[in-house]
């Protein structure tokens, strides 16, 4: 088991883009509306390719080794990379209670035992004026919350 490490930054509404951020699922049949089949064709074209975080965290290991920002084997490493990104980005936090040192420490903590049981952890902060950052850990090999995915660096 290791672990995955991801993040965006980005305009919020482009975050709000609901369609880009969920797999394809099944194709739409013939009689479906055209918004179903759109979102579809979106969703294929798009989602995995889009570096924008998926709706379900599992679902980052269906992007590409690219978007893959750090992987480690012991979850203590995941979250110091997971707190030093933090600690980068805390003086652009919108909220002044989010940019708290003891809550980020908390929060790095936190990650730690939950991957230590092969949990995931998404996080996500405004940020001053439209952006959003979201940040991710995924366990992998096998993840906890879709054992079928497969690890996007070992394939």
């Amino acid at each position: 088991m290791h672990h995955h490490g991801y993040a965006w930054l980005g305009e919020k509404r482009a975050f709000d883009k609901e369609s880009v951020r969920r797999p394809p699922g099944q194709a739409p049949t013939g009689s479906s509306d055209q918004e179903v089949r759109d979102r579809y064709r979106e969703a294929v074209s798009l989602f995995r390719t889009s570096d924008l975080p998926p709706i379900q965290t599992a679902h980052w290991l269906l992007k590409p080794p690219s978007a893959i920002r750090g992987t480690w084997e012991e979850p203590k490493e995941a979250g110091e990379w997971l707190a030093l990104r933090l600690a980068g980005l805390a003086p652009r936090f919108a909220s002044e209670e989010n940019r708290a040192a003891t809550r980020l420490a908390l929060l790095a903590k936190a990650a730690v035992e939950r991957l230590t049981w092969g949990g995931d952890v998404s996080l996500g902060h405004y940020l001053t004026g439209t952006v959003f950052h979201s940040i991710a850990l995924v366990t992998c090999s096998p993840n906890r919350a879709d054992p079928g995915l497969p690890c996007p660096t070992c394939t």
